[in-house]
């Protein structure tokens, strides 16, 4: 992508548009000076290349390189470096352009111009020769647009620009969209745009963004202006580009059959599922859609399977909490359960559990939708509510697999849990997962779900409830000495000594500004002790069970990221972010 820092360094050169051609003739002559200076050209051959200019004509650029004195390479980067304006190479040239009325092919062709992106009132272009003002002033007049030019290798641009007139004709039928939405001709013609160069060249762009951002999603939404794409990167939406009306329905059509998706229904919501590689890394793409008023909205859960940690000793927790949990795991019998809203990492945390495991001498099941990631040695069913086989349904089927650990990936309703409670107290170890804020909240649910507490009681062993932080970027963080007042309001008086430093974030390039990489979890784990059970049974609410494990030892939420901001893992602005909603009320 662009940098957009370095538009600005090109604006004092737009001024050469209002001059005459010979005062711009000088930066030009001195190009061949700059390049003797760089080493890159002899004397003499400058000279050779100015008689020889005179006889055939053109730009001193184009002779050097034609005569083979300097590489096309080398006249470029001393065209940028002396006329001060960004260079930009063919990897960061747009799949497709940004349509803008007043500009010809023949005009772009004629003069090596290639469009990369409109901001507004500015557009921004890849030339040539951009220190030619009459180009300049042209495109100006013809856009009605600032132009900001950017240096481009010719042949690069020649090579873009053919691309684009070849792949403008195979798609001229383009604009018949429209009119073909009611006809028989219909998916058949969605197939044809789908599978055209560009509109592929774009997909791949887009899902190949996701290993350079570490992003976790990708939305791809429609609105009056086209399809706009954003990517979730450690839990935070970032914008990404948009793509105009004229491409929106073949790039969804074009994700749509990669995930093998009926692409002429566009009325009701789609589930799929694209298997790629990208970059080296294999990727599973959990894609959903949905009908909004514009169109469709997609969204692809990125799945990289050469990132996932199964290993419980990476995912952020403290010492005591880990060992409470494994002597959880290692229970012959009972309930474990994780909590917390979407995207809190409760999944990977049971395959973790799961991995850790003796799947050797023990017949392990799970029931999942979907199945996220495939474990070796592990029994994994896919739900399909469409054709009956629902939660509910395949647990009763597999408790006659003789299984000794059962994984549920979401306890959704009563007739779930009361199954899993049955099947704990038949001596299965049950884990899964709730959409609970707190760990004591999983009590009420399970009794709102219709769940006895004397079942409770007697079923569940702990419940861990967890959260995913953003951990703070190693390379540009900085520390700062907390106000004792801030300590105080806190509670970081009780992790974090008076005088130590904490750290905030800053934003550089290795963290794309955001001032964080990574992420890392926080937990609190409510075990099911005797005063649990008791105030369970004496029906008490969830705030009052959750006094009782914190004065039991329970480290809640916040306190679980106060140790780690006392340890400079992240920042407390971070923490205050996530954990600002922790009531299950």
């Amino acid at each position: 992508m662009l940098v957009d820092a370095a538009l600005g360094t090109s604006q004092g050169f737009l001024s050469l548009a209002s001059t005459s051609l010979s005062a711009v003739e000088h930066p030009v002559d001195d190009l061949g000076s700059y390049l003797v200076n760089q080493g890159k050209l002899k004397s003499r051959d400058l000279e050779h290349a100015r008689s020889a200019q005179t006889e055939m004509g053109g730009s001193i650029e184009r002779v050097l390189v034609s005569l083979g004195l300097v590489s096309e390479v080398d006249v470029t980067m001393a065209t940028s470096q002396l006329l001060n304006i960004p260079f930009v190479p063919s990897t960061d040239f747009p799949a497709i352009p940004p349509e803008v009325d007043g500009l010809l092919p023949d005009f772009l062709v004629a003069n090596n111009v290639y469009p990369l992106r409109r901001e507004s009132e500015h557009l921004d272009v890849a030339m040539a020769t951009p220190s030619d003002p009459f180009v300049l002033k042209a495109l100006r007049l013809s856009t009605g647009l600032e132009i900001r030019p950017h240096v481009g290798l010719p042949s690069e641009i020649e090579k873009a620009l053919s691309q684009l007139i070849e792949d403008s004709t195979a798609t001229a039928s383009r604009d018949e969209f429209d009119d073909l939405k009611n006809s028989g001709d219909f998916v058949e013609h969605l197939k044809d745009l789908a599978s055209e160069a560009p509109v592929i060249r774009l997909v791949n762009a887009i899902i190949g963004r996701v290993t350079d951002l570490r992003a976790s999603d990708i939305h791809l939404e429609p609105f009056e202006d086209g399809l706009h794409v954003r990517y979730r990167v450690d839990g935070v939406i970032h914008a990404g580009e948009t793509i105009g009306l004229k491409h929106s329905a073949a790039v969804s059509s074009r994700i749509k059959l990669l995930a093998h998706l009926d692409i002429a229904e566009r009325r009701l919501p789609q589930d799929g599922r694209i298997q790629t590689r990208v970059k080296g890394h294999e990727l599973d793409l959990r894609l959903s859609t949905v009908p909004t008023v514009h169109g469709e909205s997609l969204v692809m859960r990125v799945l990289d399977r050469a990132s996932i940690r199964f290993s419980l000793e990476d995912m952020g927790f403290e010492h005591d909490n880990l060992t409470r949990f494994n002597a959880l795991l290692a229970r012959p019998h009972g309930i474990l359960l994780v909590t917390g809203p979407t995207g809190s990492g409760k999944t990977t945390t049971l395959y973790a559990a799961l991995s850790k495991l003796d799947s050797a001498t023990q017949k392990i099941i799970t029931v999942e939708d979907p199945v996220e990631y495939q474990l070796p040695s592990i029994n994994q069913i896919q739900v399909h509510p469409q054709i009956g086989l629902t939660f509910a349904g395949a647990l009763r089927s597999i408790l006659r697999q003789d299984p000794d650990i059962i994984m549920i990936g979401e306890m959704r309703d009563g007739e779930t849990a009361q199954i899993a409670v049955q099947s704990a107290l038949t001596g299965h170890l049950v884990l899964s997962t709730l959409h609970t804020n707190t760990a004591a909240g999983a009590v009420a649910r399970m009794l709102d779900m219709g769940v006895e507490s004397y079942l409770i009681t007697s079923a569940v062993n702990g419940v861990l409830a967890q959260r995913l932080l953003r951990t703070l970027c190693t390379h540009c963080k900085a520390p700062y000495e907390p106000s004792a007042d801030l300590i105080e309001s806190t509670g970081l008086a009780r992790f974090s000594a008076p005088s130590k430093l904490l750290y905030r974030a800053v934003g550089c390039e290795q963290c794309r500004g955001s001032g964080y990489q990574g992420r890392t979890g926080i937990h609190e784990l409510l075990v099911l002790d005797e005063p649990i059970r008791k105030a369970i049974i004496e029906g008490v609410d969830a705030s009052v069970l959750n006094t009782i494990a914190i004065r039991g030892g329970m480290h809640t939420l916040y306190e679980d990221g106060l140790l780690k901001v006392a340890a400079g893992v992240t920042s407390l602005d971070e923490l205050l972010r996530v954990t600002q909603d922790q009531s299950d009320d």
